[in-house]
């Protein structure tokens, strides 16, 4: 199918219903032009006749006048024979006397005098055998007198039809003139939604095959098309910063991946080898071995939740739940590894909760998580302080640290996927981000805050509590 750009489909519309308007607007103001300068004319001259019809009224009741005289001598003394020619009309219908002083051919069709004969006043616009266009208007006199019938009056339509003629050029050429000023701002409102649609386009294919570094030039457009141009490049910018998200990531988990399983390929070759070693070294390797694999089963595990989130098969199995029980199981799995790391844990344990219907799996993956992180931001001699509360009718659960806290950029950021507010420390970077899913999917909430580097990290997770 043949593509139709934007200025062929103005052309075709917009500029046709306007060219379509001005044809039947100059038509119609040449018509009214035409009918104006008719119908005064036509008024003038039975305004005139009118007037010698009365004179010859006159005429006729005074008894002692000759009116065949005075009709002769009205002809002969019309003032205005320059540009009408008055003509008397016998009995028989023949003209006998004119203005001008020359009869007209006997042939002469008069419509108007017909007419007249026949209702009282006759009305005729028409050509001469010469060629001349004309208008006459007759009244009948035969009441005045036996000798004539009508009186007429014929005038030449030259100059007006020169007037209407010009008038409608005049019209004619401004109609032309508003549709080309029409072409010329519509041609440049166009283009001006046109081009930058083209460069739209053009950086839209780029992006589509993965140059998230180009950008529109806005040039600080207000309209809508500026807002699709910011909102491209923002999207840009987006790509690009989760592009390199991505493969931030990918380096990350590579990483995060080797090194687990070089310390599980060393101490299995070594165990393999040294048939005779102490059983203090099979110890160690053993518990090298299973801490490793324990630490990539999580990292697989968090790869396949994620996956699950962005493919919409994230479910949960919800029912009423202990969450005491579950921070608790959280809190006794990283006690131990944390005094070994010299890290204190103090865990403020209420009494009793109100229960909460949710997954307990999956909330205990997110106190797991976020222990988990705790620890490892933290250093020797830090702090990792949990509290549990409950306050109308929302659990309320904070754990706090003393590690390295965040920097202020990075706290918006920090539950994005693939992100990493510390580079130096181990993690895939989409462990918050599944927690938060998690939280959000139980109509709670998860915010992070810190003061800084160096003052720590505070997590609060708000989950409502189950009514009864």
């Amino acid at each position: 199918m043949a593509k139709k750009s934007i200025t062929k489909r103005w052309i075709v519309n917009n500029l046709g219903v306007v060219v379509l308007v001005m044809f039947v607007l100059d038509l119609a103001f040449i018509y009214a032009i035409q009918s104006y300068f008719y119908s005064s004319a036509k008024q003038y001259l039975i305004s005139k006749i009118n007037a010698v019809t009365s004179v010859l009224s006159v005429y006729s009741q005074d008894n002692a006048a000759n009116f065949s005289a005075e009709m002769r001598n009205m002809l002969e003394t019309f003032n205005e024979k320059d540009k009408i020619e008055l003509m008397a009309i016998n009995s028989k219908g023949r003209v006998v006397l004119t203005s001008s002083g020359f009869s007209p051919d006997g042939n002469l069709l008069m419509p108007d005098y017909e007419q007249a004969m026949a209702s009282g006043e006759g009305y005729y616009v028409g050509k001469m055998p010469s060629g001349e266009k004309i208008m006459a208007v007759s009244v009948p006199v035969n009441s005045f007198s036996s000798e004539y019938s009508s009186v007429r009056m014929v005038t030449s339509l030259t100059d007006i039809d020169l007037n209407i003629k010009t008038s409608g050029i005049a019209v004619t050429i401004v109609c032309f003139a508003i549709i080309l000023v029409v072409i010329i701002t519509g041609l440049y409102f166009t283009n001006s939604i046109v081009r930058p649609i083209q460069q739209i386009s053009s950086i839209a294919r780029k992006i589509a095959i993965g140059d998230f570094s180009v950008r529109i030039n806005n040039n600080n457009s207000n309209d809508e098309i500026g807002d699709l141009c910011t909102a491209i490049n923002n999207m840009a910018d987006e790509l690009l910063n989760a592009e390199g998200m991505k493969n931030e990531f990918i380096s990350s988990v590579s990483h995060e991946l080797r090194t687990p399983l070089t310390a599980i390929k060393g101490w299995a070759e070594t165990l393999m080898i040294d048939e005779n070693a102490n059983p203090e070294t099979v110890r160690r390797g053993v518990g090298v071995i299973v801490n490793e694999t324990e630490r990539l089963s999580q990292m697989v595990e968090e790869l396949l939740d994620f996956s699950r989130m962005q493919s919409g098969h994230f479910t949960l199995q919800k029912e009423n739940m202990d969450i005491l029980a579950e921070l608790g199981d959280a809190v006794w799995i990283y006690g131990e590894k944390a005094r070994r790391e010299n890290m204190k844990i103090i865990y403020n344990d209420p009494e009793m909760l109100p229960f909460v219907f949710g997954d307990k799996n999956r909330i205990r993956q997110v106190f797991i998580n976020i222990i988990d992180n705790a620890v490892k931001y933290s250093s020797a001699s830090d702090t990792i302080t949990i509290n549990a509360s409950e306050s109308d009718g929302k659990i309320i659960v904070t754990v706090s640290d003393t590690g390295c806290g965040i920097k202020e950029s990075d706290l918006s950021k920090v539950k994005t996927k693939f992100y990493k507010a510390n580079h130096t420390r181990r993690g895939s970077g989409i462990g918050l981000a599944v927690a938060d899913e998690i939280i959000t999917m139980h109509s709670g909430t998860m915010d992070i805050s810190s003061a800084g580097e160096g003052m720590g990290t505070t997590v609060t997770i708000v989950l409502p509590a189950k009514t009864q």
